[in-house]
C-alpha cells in the first residue's frame, strides 16, 4: 500500500483507513465537502498573495482559471483581461 503521507505513522494511517471504511456515506461526503472547501481556501489565499491589488471580483475569475481551465472560464465569464491563471510560484516573477 502507498502511504498517504511521509509524516504520518503507518499504525495511525491503518487506523484512519480502518475508520474511514467504517464512516457512513454522509460522513464521507461530509469529509469530501471539507477538503474540497480547504483546497478552494488556500488557492483563493495564494491568489491574494500573487494579486494584492485584485479586488474580489478579480480572485474570483483567477480562481475559476484554476479550477476551470482557461478555456471554459473565458467561455463562462468572457475573456480575462491579462493572462489567465498564474504561472506556478517563481515561474512570472521578473
Amino acid at each position: 500500500m502507498i502511504p498517504l503521507g511521509r509524516d504520518t505513522l503507518p499504525e495511525a494511517e491503518t487506523v484512519y483507513l480502518r475508520l474511514l471504511r467504517q464512516a457512513p456515506p454522509w460522513r464521507k461526503m461530509e469529509l469530501a465537502t471539507q477538503m474540497s472547501l480547504a483546497v478552494r481556501t488556500l488557492a483563493e489565499c495564494g491568489l491574494r498573495r500573487r494579486y494584492p491589488a485584485a479586488g474580489p471580483g478579480e480572485i474570483h475569475r483567477r480562481l475559476a482559471c484554476l479550477l476551470l481551465g482557461t478555456d471554459l472560464s473565458a467561455r463562462i465569464y468572457g475573456c480575462f483581461p491579462g493572462d489567465g491563471p498564474p504561472e506556478p510560484d517563481g515561474a512570472d516573477d521578473h
